[in-house]
Order: structure tokens, then sequence, then C-alpha cells
């Protein structure tokens, strides 16, 4: 199986900001793994707050591309194990288990969603992401791309303001993502004026480690709380099950699409709601993430949407929400250069 990495720099259409960050590209890396004429693609962004970057993903997996070249490939699940046992982060795992399983599609002749047996006729419709800004220019985005549902970043001194003043221009729901930037008093003082708003939940508004706060919130919050940042690896779904509503997955921070898979049918069987959630992927990475739509509550799958231009093609997402699956195997990707 030859395996072969590229890095990219995605190109944002505005800036994109968080609590704790600022950015105007995206570094990413693209996986592909080659066997009997197939190729499958996958991919993982870099990330400064789990300090990832492109040059270490590429250096883990070059260190054991001889391996991987000479790995008998009969099954994703399988593949991933071994990179696993091989100690790599869970990043670099994402790029290769997600190009594993394009390739395994491609190798079957079947889409994904078919192979994990599910129906793409029923699944949640994305958010549509508005980092922080000033008020008129976090407008003019919502205005440049009008959809069915907001998430709002947020994580200022007048956040509660902003909700109220983007709410006089759409009936959309909000999301409200916070990323760590609240304190549980001021959690629970904002979900119901909030609620008021047609806020559907808030995201990750504590530190991930504020366990004792998010217990206090989940005691008091008039809003539904999604874990993100305190929800990263299998083991964490229990735990989150005990202080949140519900949990987001990240390809990129569990391992990629076999962990994920895992936690999906573990968070149901808890009983809480179940999202999934990108890092500004582009069609790669997200062309993975739909393939588990039919499977969640809610998706945020919006980070090709986000990009100046793309790398490639796959699924696709159309102005209102709706996918488009592409008549091709595994992930449906293909790289455009």
């Amino acid at each position: 199986m030859q395996v072969h990495l590229k890095k990219y720099t995605l190109p944002l259409k505005h800036t994109f900001s968080i609590s704790r960050e600022s950015h105007d590209f995206q570094d990413t890396i693209i996986a592909s793994l080659t066997l009997n004429g197939k190729t499958g693609y996958g991919e993982a962004t870099s990330n400064p707050y789990y300090k990832i970057t492109v040059e270490s993903m590429m250096d883990e997996i070059n260190a054991i591309s001889t391996e991987i070249k000479g790995f008998d490939f009969t099954s994703p699940e399988i593949f991933h194990s071994f990179l696993v046992k091989k100690g790599l982060s869970n990043f670099a795992i994402c790029a290769l288990d997600l190009a594993a399983h394009d390739l395994y599609g491609k190798l079957q002749g079947k889409p994904l969603y078919k192979i994990w047996d599910t129906n793409i006729e029923n699944y949640p419709t994305t958010n549509y992401t508005i980092g922080i800004a000033h008020i008129d220019v976090m407008l003019t985005k919502m205005k440049e791309m009008p959809w069915p549902i907001y998430k709002i970043k947020l994580g200022t001194s007048d956040d509660v303001a902003i909700v109220r003043e983007l709410r006089k221009h759409t009936d959309a729901i909000f999301r409200i993502d916070a990323n760590c930037a609240w304190t549980a008093e001021e959690t629970i003082h904002n979900a119901p004026l909030l609620k008021e708003l047609g806020v559907e939940f808030l995201e990750q508004p504590l530190k991930a480690d504020d366990w004792s706060g998010m217990e206090e919130v989940m005691h008091h919050s008039v809003l539904p709380v999604i874990a993100d940042e305190s929800c990263i690896v299998e083991p964490d779904v229990e735990k989150c099950a005990l202080h949140f509503s519900g949990i987001n997955i990240k390809l990129t921070k569990c391992g990629g699409l076999t962990p994920a898979l895992r936690m999906i049918k573990r968070g149901k069987a808890l009983g809480i709601k179940v999202m999934v959630g990108c890092m500004t992927e582009s069609t790669v990475g997200i062309s993975a993430i739909a393939q588990l739509i039919p499977q969640l509550d809610y998706v945020d799958m919006d980070g090709a949407l986000l990009l100046k231009s793309d790398i490639a093609t796959g699924v696709q997402i159309a102005s209102d929400g709706k996918v488009i699956f592409p008549n091709l195997a595994g992930s449906g990707v293909q790289l455009l250069d």
C-alpha cells in the first residue's frame, strides 16, 4: 500500500476568529493511500490549541511509511489499530484513517454510508459558522450566506448584545459556541436570555477541565450544553454524559472515523445528543464527516464553505443545507490536482 502526503494552505473567505485565536489561512495535510489501482484520501488540519502542525504529522507518518507500504490492508479498523500501536498522534491517525476508509469503500465499490447500512434520506442540516468580529462584519457574513442554522462564536464582554443584534436580521436557528470563554455563573445567567433569542444550545462554554462548573451548569442552565473541548477521545464520552446534554466529536481529535463510530454508538447508548464537528477542513475531510450524518442529531460540517478555494471534489452542500452525495464510492473524494 503506497502512502503519499501533501501539505496545503487553505485560504479562508474571511478572517476566522474564536475566543482564543484568529487566522486567515488553514494549514492541512492530505494523506493518500493507494492499493490495487484505487486511491483513498484523508485529511487532518493543523491546530495550535492542540500543538499540532502539518510538519509534525508528516514526520510521524513518514517515520512508519515503510511499514505502511508493507501492511496487509484488509479493513480500516485493523489498520487503525496498527496506527494506534505505533503511537501516532490522533491528528496523524485521522488523516490516515480517513484515507483508509475512503480506500476501503472504493475497493468495495460502495460509499461508506452504505457499508455502514445507513440511509441518507434523513439527516440533520449543518450549521454555518460566524466567527467573532465587529457586529457589522458578522452581519455581512450572514447576509452573504443566508442559512437555516448559524453557529455564533462568542467570548466577548458583550455576547448577549451581539446575539440580540444578529437576531434582528434573521429567523435562523442560533447555536452558541463560547470555546471555553465563560464561567459557570456567566453561562447560567446568559442561558435564559439566549433562549429567548432563539438559541438552540450552548457549546463548550467553560474550560475543558472545569467539571465542577459544568456540573453546576448542568443543573441550572435552561439551555442544553454540548461538550467539545471536553470530549476528545473515546473514554471522554462517559464522563461528558454526566456533565453535558451531548457531545461534539471531532475526527481530528479522536483519531478518525473508526473511533468516531464507536463514540457515536456509545453516546446514543448513554442517551445524550451526538454531533460531529469540523476543523475547517477542505472537501476531503468534510466528505468523510458527511458519511456519518444519518447517525447524528446535529452536524457542523461547514469547513469547505468557509474556504476561498477548495482542493477537492466530493460531497457538496447546497444553499439550503441539502447534502449532495457524488456517484463515487468511499467518501466520494477526488483531489483537483
